[in-house]
């Protein structure tokens, strides 16, 4: 395939991470997962995914809902739009949601059954994609955070995203950044190499040419520092040390700032 940043044809290989290929385009360097015939990365998202049964999911994302709530109030803080209609694509549980619902008629995307039912049970409206709900359209912000990586054609996501937005909508999105030195020097065992849950790796020169293509200008690109759950933190460290079966049963509550300086906030606005 064409590279969606570029338009580009030609691809470098980079490495193996467990049997999946992973490659680079030789243009512009935007990073890919080469996905083999009939897996589906919707089919992932499962109900292990959010409650420890999955080494690359969350260890427990309901009973983190306090520190993602005050995580989340900080990333709503970053929208230059402060009312209207909302949509999240990636909504999860809706605890973004829950936040955004305080200033904004929201919205939510979400391709997990298990996560829609918890959003809805708490009285959000989430539809499984974009034109679910497409009838409350225009939208006068969307908000991405951690979601455009995992998606098969995220290209094809922020063309129908586009069309749902008012002229000068905000766009707020976060990824990790492939080309941080982070990223560079810890390669193969990065944290965010994790395919197939992570099909893409952008960089901020990358998902600017995405996002320039499929009508919107970028505003600002940052390295934000983040508050994460000390049970989250346990749980991917766990992970990298292959002792996620020991310590699953030691609880750490609390939160904590961290920044590695290899995950990118975007905000854009819809040209």
């Amino acid at each position: 395939m064409s590279c969606i940043a570029c338009g580009s044809l030609e691809t470098r290989s980079l490495y193996e991470v467990r049997g999946f290929s992973i490659v680079r385009c030789a243009a512009c360097g935007l990073g890919r997962t080469v996905l083999p015939p009939g897996v589906d990365p919707d089919s992932l998202y499962t109900e292990a995914y959010f409650t420890g049964g999955d080494p690359d999911g969350y260890a427990d994302y309901a009973g983190s809902a306090d520190d993602l709530r005050r995580e989340f109030r900080r990333t709503l803080n970053v929208l230059p739009v402060r009312s209207g209609r909302l949509v999240e694509l990636g909504c999860a549980y809706g605890f973004f949601l829950d936040e955004a619902s305080t200033r904004f008629e929201v919205r939510g995307v979400e391709v997990s059954e298990i996560a829609r039912a918890a959003c809805r049970a708490r009285g959000h409206v989430v539809a499984r994609d974009l034109a679910g709900v497409a009838d409350r359209a225009p939208f006068d912000a969307a908000v991405m955070l951690d979601v455009l990586e995992h998606l098969e054609r995220p290209d094809e996501v922020l063309a129908e995203l586009a069309a749902l937005l008012r002229p000068g909508a905000s766009l707020l999105l976060t990824t990790g950044d492939f080309d941080s030195r982070f990223a560079r020097v810890t390669g193969r065992h990065w944290r965010l190499m994790t395919p197939p849950l992570h099909i893409w790796f952008f960089s901020p020169s990358t998902l600017t040419a995405l996002l320039t293509r499929h009508g919107f200008r970028v505003q600002s690109i940052t390295h934000p520092w983040k508050w994460v759950p000390l049970e989250l933190a346990k749980y991917q460290l766990a992970r990298h040390l292959g002792l996620q079966r020991f310590v699953r049963r030691v609880a750490l509550p609390g939160r904590f700032p961290v920044n590695l300086f290899d995950a990118i906030r975007v905000v854009a606005t819809r040209s």
